[in-house]
């Protein structure tokens, strides 16, 4: 559905309202192509095409949600909403009054379309299947575009359109030893991709030499920016909401309190105005560009939705009170100067399965499994075995924190459960004094 057809399908709801009844319209569409990867062959290949309709009908501190997922059809899909509509009525006096009820009361307009350069699926497979000759390539592709719309009978109008592809794949040497990259965003050049897969190829060469043990200790290390994503997943589990801080649940409670800080270098933002994600609410607000989280290792500034903004008598600044479109800031750390820089320690490519272990002291714990190495004088020697980390972010990001590289990576988020995810991280990779291994 078009961005013209939903703003006629929910003009056409708002004339069926009765009374003082408000009815807030969400619609979320997809096209997207998908494409599954064996021993570097295509498995499956498929698309989806998809729109959702989600209707919030309003009276008084009352309101009652409901959805349904168009065909395409006009006519049917305008008999289905409403349907949906009569059965909100129906459920409406029936609930208790919301006291955290909070909508956007004043019209809005926002129309944006993020421009890409997407090839044709076909193509991009056939591109990755030849750099990728030779090797036990395993993956997903992921490609296309998702819209975001909002129209209420207030005077919403919101429309948000991207385009973009994803494709997260794994190298195998043997049964459990691989190395994992993606490439994500949205300008498609195959240079990129070569270079990914050559390094890969370098990495596999160093993963075929006997496994390096070593003992549990602190050992230098380097984190790659897909491992530093794990770390910035776990600051978004109850790091940054407002409930959570007003609550005293965050883990950064002890940052917060100015008894600890982050390295000085070390800012942290959500950039709304940079991702995917819709540049407003559900509820009819405006998401502002940018909300600054943490601002040279000190804390900023709290994600706030519209129930909390509501509960606690602040503005609106995010749809959801986890990060979206998280960014933390580049250092001066040239990539190319990573292993030198980093002399004798751990190069970590990824990490895995991560969980608080002490959350009120930001202690995580996770193990290193893919594309981990053991480094001596600046060079990758060999595949380091598996090992379990756990260490405080409080050191990870703060007075062990030695550099940030001054490039930075877009990554896509690969999830598509219930649809292609919208979230994105533009990130570093960061050198640490020592990281905790602790078997």
């Amino acid at each position: 559905m078009r961005r013209e057809a939903f703003f006629g399908l929910a003009d056409r709801l708002n004339g069926r309202l009765q009374g003082d009844e408000v009815l807030f319209a969400r619609l979320g569409v997809e096209a997207s192509d998908f494409v599954r990867l064996n021993q570097n062959r295509v498995r499956q290949a498929g698309s989806v095409r998809s729109a959702d309709l989600g209707l919030t009908l309003i009276q008084g501190r009352k309101q009652v949600e409901g959805d349904c997922q168009l065909s395409g059809d006009s006519t049917a899909d305008e008999a289905m909403a409403l349907s949906l509509l009569q059965r909100l009525r129906e459920r409406l006096p029936h609930v208790p009054d919301d006291p955290y009820l909070n909508v956007g009361e004043t019209a809005l307009e926002i129309h944006r379309d993020l421009p890409a350069t997407l090839p044709d699926s076909n193509e991009a497979i056939g591109t990755l299947t030849e750099f990728a000759e030779g090797l036990d390539l395993v993956g997903i592709w992921a490609a296309g575009s998702l819209a975001d719309g909002l129209a209420s009978s207030i005077g919403h109008r919101c429309w948000q359109q991207s385009h973009s592809f994803n494709l997260d794949w794994s190298c195998y040497l043997d049964r459990d030893k691989a190395v994992k990259e993606s490439y994500s965003g949205f300008d498609w050049q195959p240079a990129a991709l070569a270079e990914r897969i050559a390094r890969q190829r370098e990495r596999l060469a160093v993963m075929a030499r006997p496994q390096r043990r070593i003992e549990p200790d602190r050992y230098r290390a380097y984190l790659a920016p897909a491992a530093v994503q794990e770390l910035m997943d776990m600051l978004a589990w109850g790091g940054f909401g407002l409930r959570d801080h007003r609550t005293h649940q965050t883990p950064l409670l002890a940052l917060v309190n100015g008894e600890q800080r982050l390295h000085p270098d070390l800012s942290i933002h959500e950039e709304h105005g940079r991702g995917l994600s819709a540049g407003f609410t559900d509820e009819g607000f405006a998401k502002p560009p940018r909300v600054a989280l943490i601002e040279q290792g000190r804390f900023k500034d709290c994600l706030v939705d519209a129930r909390s903004a509501k509960e606690y008598g602040e503005p609106v600044n995010a749809a959801v009170e986890s990060p979206e479109s998280v960014a933390v800031g580049a250092g001066d750390l040239p990539a190319d100067e990573v292993l030198a820089r980093l002399g004798t320690g751990i190069y970590v490519g990824n990490l895995w399965y991560c969980n608080w272990s002490d959350r009120n002291a930001c202690r995580v714990t996770g193990m290193t499994r893919f594309g981990t190495f053991w480094v001596e004088n600046g060079a990758l020697v060999a595949p380091l075995a598996v090992m379990r980390f756990d260490d405080s972010l409080y050191h990870l990001l703060g007075d062990r924190l030695e550099a940030l590289t001054a490039e930075r990576e877009l990554i896509l988020s690969p999830d598509t459960y219930g649809g292609r995810s919208s979230d994105s991280a533009l990130l570093p990779g960061i050198l640490v004094g020592g990281i905790e291994l602790a078997l």
